[in-house]
């Protein structure tokens, strides 16, 4: 559990590769910090009182956990000591420390948060950013946490939340906790900022595609943790969600490649992390349920699904930057719900779906679920945007000058990429290549003057 927590954590970065490369280049550091500011708020409010509303002792009829009953995680961390030896004797979380489970949900907290900054990439204001997290982490992540991954205690002392209890939908890993819940947020949000200075009419291409390989291979490494890491122990669980994690995600990145050879006459790189993403979006709720041959299926229909829903943006007019609705919640919901047609009896969730003769039993459960979960992220968020927004004096979002210059300068007085000294190199060394300074430039700088 140490390990996967660590993988789940490694993640986040991994995210901040994957986006900062997919934005253009006056706009990297920006979107980077976005990922990784939301590990250093969204995880000492997992401490103070975010792992208690989501796993604590339920007080509102499967809505959601006791906000106080483990604030700052007292009660938690139980050790008597003698002389300089310490006694083991913490509390568990069924078989592990009750520390462990804390630390490796916090990872899933932090990353849900994350992955809805891509939808405003460009031009929300930093500090609107870190509010708006905070608030919606707090109504909206750690309730339907409690919805989806608190379960009764064996002996019934602790109730849990009424999905994962009442309703017993399957979400093995969190597309409805995460994906679900962070892709429509991330649709809600973007209304509410509003479309980037030019969109669609001025092309916004990825100014770094290495960087967005290497975050989706950062991502597919870390998901390990996410998914086998789920099954809360090294065990015939944990090794079914790895191989389906594996499978999966191999078949979602040859189906995204091949709908892009058929639509667009060629196969990108940017469509092989794409798809790479969607495989490990669909098969997160799914992993314990469906066997290997099932998560071929459904990592290739979910992730032929993600691919043509990127383009809904342009037909429905919003600007979603990163492309989180097409990828996370149209994937969350393709995954989710095709559990209830994939579903294998012989898998460790022993739950047999429509093509295994199990008729629509799960199926509707997989669809009330998702619906659930959908609707009140959505209504939530666009209404903490609406607040946030009122907060900043309708001013959400930078100034159409400071989105020009570039939201690095503008939020951070930094940028990614220094290429001052290379132009003048060229010039002065005798040998200018395209993109060196003009001579004249070079006479500016040499009489004092900025450049």
């Amino acid at each position: 559990m140490l390990a996967s927590t660590a993988l789940v954590l490694f993640m986040t970065p991994g995210l901040a590769f994957f986006y900062g490369g997919m934005v253009r280049s006056k706009s990297v550091l920006n979107m980077m910090m976005m990922s990784l500011s939301s590990m250093g708020l969204i995880g000492v409010l997992w401490v103070l009182y975010g792992y208690s509303t989501a796993f604590g002792n339920d007080v509102g009829g499967g809505l959601l956990g006791n906000p106080t009953e483990a604030w700052g995680l007292k009660g938690l961390f139980v050790g008597s000591y003698s002389s300089s030896v310490a006694d083991s004797s913490y509390v568990l979380s069924g078989s592990i420390p009750a520390l462990a489970f804390v630390g490796f949900q916090a990872t899933f907290a932090i990353i849900t948060v994350a992955l809805i900054s891509g939808a405003v990439a460009d031009r929300m204001k930093f500090g609107a950013w870190l509010l708006f997290a905070g608030i919606w982490a707090t109504i909206v992540y750690f309730p339907v946490a409690h919805w989806v991954f608190a379960f009764d205690s064996s002996n019934g002392s602790v109730l849990g939340g009424w999905i994962a209890n009442s309703l017993k939908a399957i979400d093995f890993a969190g597309g409805t906790a995460v994906h679900i819940n962070a892709g429509i947020a991330a649709l809600a949000l973007a209304i509410v900022v509003g479309k980037r200075r030019g969109w669609p009419r001025e092309p916004m291409r990825p100014h770094n595609l290495t960087l967005v390989m290497l975050g989706a291979g950062i991502l597919w490494f870390g998901w390990f943790g996410f998914n086998a890491g789920s099954a809360l122990g090294a065990n015939g669980t944990a090794a079914f969600a790895m191989v389906n994690t594996i499978v999966a995600t191999c078949a979602a990145m040859l189906a995204w490649l091949l709908v892009e050879r058929i639509r667009d006459g060629k196969a990108t790189s940017l469509g092989a992390a794409s798809g790479v993403v969607a495989g490990l979006v669909a098969i997160t709720p799914a992993c314990s349920s469906v066997s290997p041959m099932g998560a071929i299926a459904l990592g290739a229909i979910t992730s032929a699904l993600c691919a043509l829903a990127v383009g809904l943006k342009f037909r429905f007019g919003y600007d979603d930057s990163l492309d989180v609705v097409g990828v996370h919640l149209v994937g969350g919901l393709a995954g989710t719900i095709l559990i209830g047609f994939f579903a294998d009896p012989g898998s460790p969730a022993g739950v047999a779906g429509l093509f295994y003769g199990g008729g629509f039993d799960q199926l509707w459960r997989q669809i009330v679920g998702a619906l659930a979960v959908l609707v009140y992220s959505g209504v939530l968020t666009f209404v903490i945007a609406l607040v946030v927004k009122a907060v900043f004096r309708g001013r959400i979002r930078i100034s159409p000058e400071d989105e020009a210059t570039g939201i690095d300068e503008t939020e951070h007085a930094e940028t990614a990429y220094d290429f001052s000294s290379h132009r003048l190199a060229g010039v002065v060394a005798g040998t200018p290549r395209p993109d060196a300074a003009t001579p004249q430039a070079v006479a500016h700088v040499a009489a004092g003057k900025e450049s």
